[in-house]
């Protein structure tokens, strides 16, 4: 992975971001404008407002999710229009939209909690990935011989299989998910037989809150405070962005009362950020943990979170990977991204240098952008 000794480091918010000429950057400057113009222009169908003119919001739509566990608990704000910017060696080649509008991002919210496992990892709250997550973490939500033998490792990977509710949210409620263009979500919901943890993937959002109250309690300390003062502050980022959770999913810990955060905004909250920071989070990882010479999240971390799972080739820790059986065709096997509904998206290859945030693209023109992106490399 390229490092900071010959990446670029953006000065902190408020200070300019250098730039790059695309020709300098190795690209050819009319087709990298062709490739922002078709993101521009294959702006998300999701209403601004992000409810439909009945009243639905979009996210149940999405999902064709309905009754007990579709109650929207936390907030939701209107979206902007289509942005997003280009980095190479930590410099913008080229940027458009509102970058800086800190808008609702849904599951890239789970690679932001990769993020902080791997805090958890170095500070030795976590003290072996294939532990179970009852040996450190007490409570109702481990009892029993399947949820008890379920490990950090498995959260993670989402191949947990955990089942239970908490924040007012069963696990069924995401059974027999699909997602992409394309997905049958026809199903959902549908109580299906649990599988042994560790043998089924299963995209669950549910699941992702539960490790996020787990690493709250380790941590003993709001998730966004600890991402604050660790990593984005460190990194530059702006003091817009934040993350929310459920009016229902506050717990006290050490006397004291926190709010435990969502990995995405299947039901409001979640993180509310804007693109330049999201390329702040690429460029890190971009660069193996290293922020101007100094590590921040470990390398070792970083290499772990992009490993492919034995139960999904392209998927890694909460992050997604251009790797087994179906690789995206002329996409680096390198390249990795957090991706989350609307479409939003960090699309990042350590090979090239590259980093690219996209904003509200319609999901099935995300890998038509990237295409043309790779294709005015020179």
């Amino acid at each position: 992975m390229p490092t900071s000794a010959h990446t670029y480091t953006p000065p902190a918010h408020g200070s300019d971001w250098e730039s790059i000429a695309p020709a300098k950057a190795g690209f050819d400057a009319a087709r990298l404008e062709a490739a922002i113009a078709f993101a521009k222009a294959q702006e998300s169908t999701w209403p601004r407002s992000l409810h439909y003119e009945d009243g639905r919001y979009v996210g149940l739509v999405e999902w064709n999710e309905s009754g007990p566990w579709s109650e929207i608990a936390g907030p939701v704000r209107e979206r902007g229009g289509p942005a997003g910017l280009i980095l190479k060696g930590g410099r913008l080649v080229a940027e458009w939209g509102d970058t800086r509008r800190t808008d609702m991002t849904f599951s890239i919210a789970k690679s932001y909690i990769a993020v902080l496992a791997g805090l958890a990892v170095a500070d030795g709250l976590i003290r072996d990935l294939d532990e179970p997550v009852a040996a450190s973490v007490d409570g109702p939500w481990f009892e029993g011989a399947h949820n008890g033998a379920i490990t950090w490792r498995h959260l993670l990977q989402q191949s947990s299989e955990w089942g239970g509710e908490i924040f007012g949210k069963s696990d069924q409620v995401d059974h027999n998910r699909q997602i992409g263009p394309g997905a049958d979500n026809s199903r959902k919901g549908q109580r299906r037989s649990l599988h042994p943890p560790g043998s089924f993937y299963e995209y669950n959002d549910v699941r992702v809150n539960l490790l996020a109250y787990c690493l709250l309690r380790r941590f003993r300390r709001p998730l966004p405070e600890v991402l604050r003062e660790r990593i984005m502050d460190p990194i530059g980022a702006s003091h817009d962005w934040e993350w929310q959770g459920y009016r229902n999913s506050y717990v006290e810990i050490d006397g004291k009362r926190m709010q435990s955060v969502p990995g995405g905004g299947h039901w409001g909250g979640g993180l509310f950020i804007g693109a330049r920071d999201h390329a702040r989070l690429g460029l890190l990882v971009a660069q193996g943990g290293v922020w101007a010479g100094r590590e921040l999240l470990s390398p070792r971390w970083i290499e772990q979170m992009l490993t492919s799972s034995p139960t999904l080739a392209n998927y890694g820790f909460l992050w997604w990977l251009n790797r087994g059986p179906e690789p995206k065709p002329g996409v680096p096997s390198t390249a990795v991204y957090a991706l989350g509904a609307g479409v939003n998206a960090i699309w990042i290859d350590p090979a090239q240098d590259l980093v690219a945030v996209l904003r509200w693209i319609d999901k099935t023109a995300l890998d038509g952008f990237v295409e043309r992106m790779l294709a005015a490399r020179i």
